[in-house]
């Protein structure tokens, strides 16, 4: 099946989202920021984060870490470099322009990759989390924290009744956990190792996706 990369429309965007991002979300997606920034720093220093924004999570990463963070929207890497100078976030190392489909990056270099409400706005999600398993290294993990579509039952049915609404806020009914198993399933040494829930459960959930080899 062919995939259609609107990359030009999604930065488009983005700059438009860039100068009131920080107000919608600043507070409802906090718990899931915070989680996952702990998540990744427990699995070492050198943390990659996808779809950095204007860097509503950098704040919550420890003051040890050596954080690299990417987007697609040089409007939002902006905002991102805005706080880390006025909060004074000198545990990010770097912020750059890259999609997450092909990063300019090393491999094996990172000890965890964060992708905080991100994963169902990439085109091509199963490309991007090998990309991400590239430049993973060995025992390290891959945080995905995002709206989760149910499986079954009524809440499916609900989501899928609201689902253009959904959609224009850049979240998707139909991506659910199993796509994510699915891919680690067909990948080697990746591994589902943890689904636990985030604010607003249960429609909001982290997904921890470990490199075993």
């Amino acid at each position: 099946m062919s995939v259609q990369y609107d990359l030009a429309g999604q930065k488009k965007a983005y700059e438009s989202w860039a100068p009131f991002y920080d107000k919608v979300y600043v507070k409802f997606l906090a718990d899931g920021q915070r989680k996952a920034a702990d998540a990744a720093a427990a699995c070492g220093k050198d943390i990659l984060e996808i779809g950095v924004g204007t860097g509503l999570v950098l704040r919550y990463y420890p003051s040890i870490a050596r954080v690299v963070g990417v987007d697609l929207s040089r409007h939002m890497l902006a905002k991102a470099r805005e706080k880390v100078e006025a909060e004074g976030l000198s545990h990010v190392r770097c912020l750059a322009v890259m999609d997450a489909c092909n990063l300019g990056l090393p491999d094996a270099a990172f000890d965890a990759v964060t992708v905080p409400f991100v994963i169902t706005l990439v085109p091509n999600p199963e490309a991007a989390l090998t990309e991400m398993r590239r430049v993973l290294k060995p025992g390290g993990e891959i945080i995905v924290a995002s709206k989760m579509g149910a499986e079954d039952g009524l809440r499916m049915k609900i989501e899928t009744a609201l689902a253009p609404l959904v959609k224009k806020v850049g979240w998707s009914t139909d991506f659910k956990v199993s796509r994510l198993r699915a891919w680690a399933a067909t990948t080697p040494d990746m591994q589902v190792i943890d689904v636990q829930p985030i604010f607003p459960a249960p429609f909001f959930q982290l997904i921890r996706i470990k490199k075993t080899g």
